[in-house]
Formats: structure tokens, sequence, C-alpha cells
């Protein structure tokens, strides 16, 4: 893919100047106090892996309406001081998969709690979390962009948003955790997953970590590129076009710009100039809306979507070390 988005020095000071839709805080707030009323205590159960490094568990924790949700928590084996716990996000159409599919941040040092994709895991990683049918009714694109996008209340991403939410105060829970040293990660809709997290559980989250984010800018970003999953929204709208505005306002109350707008923990973005999938001016939309100094981005020029590969995972666990240690 060529360059196709605006030069590196616009996209520095390149800001989202529409407003973030009416009633949002209030729409998130009572989202997520519903579903911390439904909540159960979690339930952990060894997972028996090869690995001798790491000890896993099978994670069942509720999320979005009391529903439950699935994870992995690895962390060092015989390890038993407090440590700090990174809570991971999954890419598009990815699942949990298996527990020595995340080795990286339990290598780090860190407990690693990893998060089910509800609905999804039918791509390139197998998933374990079914998203109830009822939930998602309505006329909408193969895929996840629009499933429910006619109302904010009926919208996929709100329930895995609101599972984001949940998984962080699930870790802060686990024993062997120390809860004030709790980073959100991810990568493409994980990252956008990171920042949301970041947002509305700022009060719990000491770092961010966002690779790549998806979600961000929505309504330009599905204007400019061919891609999916942005293009579900384009084949959605060409199909039912008496519909547009009301599925981009239900877009608007998840566009990752007004979640980054409140982070106020330490963060570090990377941004891939030929990035077709997550276009760079979202990215840098998200970047700059967030709040303070205590932020980086990691500009891979030459890449697309990989958005820096383990480059950026190295440059993320050093951002992350010097700041919770």
């Amino acid at each position: 893919m060529a360059l196709f988005d605006f030069p590196l020095p616009q996209l520095r000071e390149y800001r989202l100047t529409r407003s973030e839709p009416a009633g949002f805080d209030e729409f998130w707030d009572r989202t997520l106090t519903s579903a911390r009323s439904a909540a159960l205590p979690p339930k952990l159960a060894e997972a028996r892996t090869p690995l001798r490094g790491v000890s896993s568990y099978d994670v069942t924790f509720t999320g979005y309406a009391g529903q439950p949700v699935r994870a992995w928590l690895n962390r060092p084996a015989g390890v038993t001081g407090p440590l700090p716990v990174a809570v991971e996000f999954i890419g598009y159409g990815g699942g949990r998969g298996l527990p020595t599919d995340w080795l990286f941040w339990a290598g780090a040092g860190y407990a690693h709690l990893v998060m089910d994709t509800r609905g999804q895991g039918g791509s390139w990683r197998g998933g374990d979390t079914p998203d109830p049918d009822e939930h998602g009714a309505g006329p909408s694109t193969p895929g996840f962009m629009t499933r429910g996008v006619l109302s904010p209340e009926t919208y996929y991403y709100r329930r895995l948003i609101t599972d984001a939410v949940r998984a962080v105060e699930t870790a802060a829970e686990l024993p062997g955790v120390d809860a004030s040293r709790l980073v959100v990660t991810g990568k493409s809709q994980g990252g956008a997953l990171a920042l949301a997290a970041g947002g509305l559980a700022a009060d719990r989250v000491s770092a961010v970590v966002s690779g790549v984010p998806f979600l961000c800018d929505i309504r330009r970003s599905v204007t400019i590129t061919d891609s999916d999953p942005f293009n579900e929204v384009v084949r959605f709208l060409r199909t039912n076009p008496p519909a547009a505005e009301q599925a981009l306002n239900t877009l608007d109350h998840v566009d990752s710009v007004h979640f980054a707008r409140r982070i106020t923990a330490p963060t570090i973005l990377s941004a891939a100039l030929m990035d077709d999938v997550c276009p760079p001016s979202g990215v840098f939309a998200a970047y700059n809306a967030i709040p303070g100094d205590d932020k980086r981005i990691e500009v891979y020029e030459w890449d697309g979507h990989e958005g820096g590969r383990g480059f950026f995972d190295v440059a993320a666990c050093e951002f992350v070390n010097d700041r919770l240690s």
C-alpha cells in the first residue's frame, strides 16, 4: 500500500474537531453501572500446558449485562509476590486461542490477562465466548462493524467495550496482582479497546499501550480506505442510505478519539503510514486528543497494518517498565 493519507507533518497536527455525541458520558455510565450490578466473582481454573516458566489459568468473568466472558491468565511460574498486570485485548476476528499463544508480558514479569472477544474467534485464532443473538438484531453487513448499528443501545461494540472495562476491573481484583500497576494493551481492534478501557476506567489504569488502533475518527476513516473492517460500514450504508446518519451517530458512541480524551495514564501508540486498515490520520487524531505530556507515538513510515511488529512490542514494554518500576 502506498502512502495515501495526510503527510506526516500534517498528521502530527491533525485533530478531530467534531464534538462527541450528546449524552456520551451518561450512556457509558449507565451501561457500565448495569454491567457492574450484574457482576459475579471471577472463576479461575488451572490450565495445563507444557511450559515450565509460566503458570496459566482459565478465567471466566462477567462482562456486558452479566454475560460470561472467557480469558487466559498467564503469570511467571513460582512468583508469589504481587505482580504488575497487563490486560490485553485482541484484534478483529480473533479469539483468545491457547494460553501458549501469549507469553510476551509474562516473560517480562507481568501477570497477563488476555480477554476473549465475544462472538469472534473464527478468522485467525479461535475463541470461546459467544455473543447472544438477541442483542444484535436488525440488518447488518457480514462482520461485526454494523451488527446492531442502528442504535447505540444494540450496537456490538457497546457490549465489547463493556467487556473490556470489566476485564480491567476483574484483573485488579485477582490474587497476586498489584492493582496499582495495571496496563491495558492491544493492537488494531485490541488497541481501540485499550483506549476505551483507558478512558472509561481511568482511575484503575496505570499505562496504556495501543498499537495501530481501530475505530479512530470513524467518519473520516470510512471515506478514505476501501479495506475491511471500515468498508463493512460503506457496504451497509450503500444498501441502507436512509439509515446513514442514524448509523454514524451510533459509531460516534464508540469512536476511540472520544475515549482518548479521558485517558489520564501514560500512553504509547503506534501508527503506520501505509496502513489502509486503520488509517494513520485516525490514530493521530486519537493521540492528539490524549491530555497531558506523558505520551508517545511510534511512527512506522514503511509499515502497513503490521504497525511496527516486534519493534513496537519492545518499545511499548520499555515505556511501561520505565513508568511502573
